[in-house]
């Protein structure tokens, strides 16, 4: 599907981003994909770890928020990606207009410029905090989220969709609680300190968040969200998974900060449906029946959600063990 096609990533020298195009010039043979950021430093080093493929790459240096320079890149571009994105918490309260001006209103120039320019797909990242969210970030992705959905209603008579894919933090992504544990570790400490003991989180690896992109990618008619199927752990498990027999302390929820991961709400149960690998959230308006998506697994029942604590799948400390054996904590 994606050979001799030309594939464009927004905040493409992320985590995501790195792994994606890995991934794509492994798998398939693209014409081409553009890195579209800010930051030349990043696309300067990403350019070196990616030298045997340059004659693929392109890096265009440029912000979501400008949306003649979007339009320019994406200039003969079949597929978008939109995984840029200001994403710390803390960073989004304290700064609440950028958060707005990047992840709301770099959310529709996206979807503009694809409009305008004969984008075929465009698969938007979305998070578990866009589900009744807590937080300004959560709110502007909630925002965003619902933004390339309706995009669909935009389309008219172009070839083109808009697709969501929905998962929680990365294990071991820059912020999260697996590179906070083994930094403790590293610097002698005995003792964890969990926000609190009841919490839970879901296990996603870099990679199978890219598989998820790739099925949207491949599957979506316009307005789907996606969502994996993936195990949930116990915080206080992946303490005793790290630091075996160490002392834990519990600090406190943190402002933002949820018990549990949520990826599918009782709300939006009506809507969803399961599938063996993954469930997809399907949009509650349609635009033309032509469009329409006929889902093909089994529609969940009434009442049901899906969270990291309700989750039937679940890490014991060694599962986790294992697992943290594959996490690359220097990157």
């Amino acid at each position: 599907m994606l050979n001799k096609k030309s594939i464009l990533i927004t905040g493409g020298t992320g985590s995501f981003g790195k792994e994606f195009t890995r991934y794509v010039l492994e798998n398939y043979d693209p014409k081409k994909i553009i890195i579209y950021s800010r930051d030349e430093f990043k696309q300067f080093i990403m350019r070196n770890e990616f030298k045997e493929y340059e004659d693929k790459l392109r890096f265009f240096i440029g912000d979501v928020r400008d949306k003649d320079r979007l339009t320019r890149a994406f200039e003969g571009v079949d597929y978008v990606i939109h995984a840029a994105a200001l994403k710390q918490v803390p960073a989004c309260e304290y700064n609440p207009a950028e958060a707005i001006k990047t992840n709301i209103n770099g959310a529709q120039n996206v979807i503009d410029a694809a409009l305008d320019t004969g984008v075929k797909k465009v698969v938007a990242l979305s998070t578990d905090k866009a589900v009744n969210p807590v937080n300004l970030y959560g709110g502007t992705k909630l925002v965003s989220d619902k933004l390339f959905i309706a995009a669909n209603a935009y389309v008219g008579s172009k070839d083109i969709c808009f697709a969501i894919v929905r998962y929680g933090n990365v294990a071991g992504s820059r912020g999260s609680v697996i590179p906070f544990f083994q930094n403790i570790i590293k610097n002698g400490g005995t003792e964890l300190p969990i926000t609190d003991y009841r919490m839970t989180r879901f296990w996603i690896s870099l990679r199978q968040g890219v598989e998820l992109v790739i099925k949207a990618l491949e599957e979506a008619k316009g307005g789907e969200t996606f969502i994996s199927k993936i195990p949930s752990f116990k915080i206080t498990d992946l303490a005793e998974a790290m630091l075996p027999g160490c002392k834990t302390s519990e600090v406190g929820i943190r402002e933002g900060e949820k018990l549990h991961e949520i990826m599918v709400t009782v709300e939006d149960s009506p809507n969803t449906y399961e599938y063996d690998k993954h469930f997809i959230v399907y949009p509650q308006m349609v635009w033309s029946e032509s469009r329409k998506a006929k889902p093909a697994g089994r529609r969940v029942q009434e009442g049901f959600s899906y969270s990291s604590g309700n989750n039937t799948e679940w890490l014991s400390v060694e599962d986790i063990r294992n697992l943290l054996a594959t996490v690359d904590l220097e990157k």
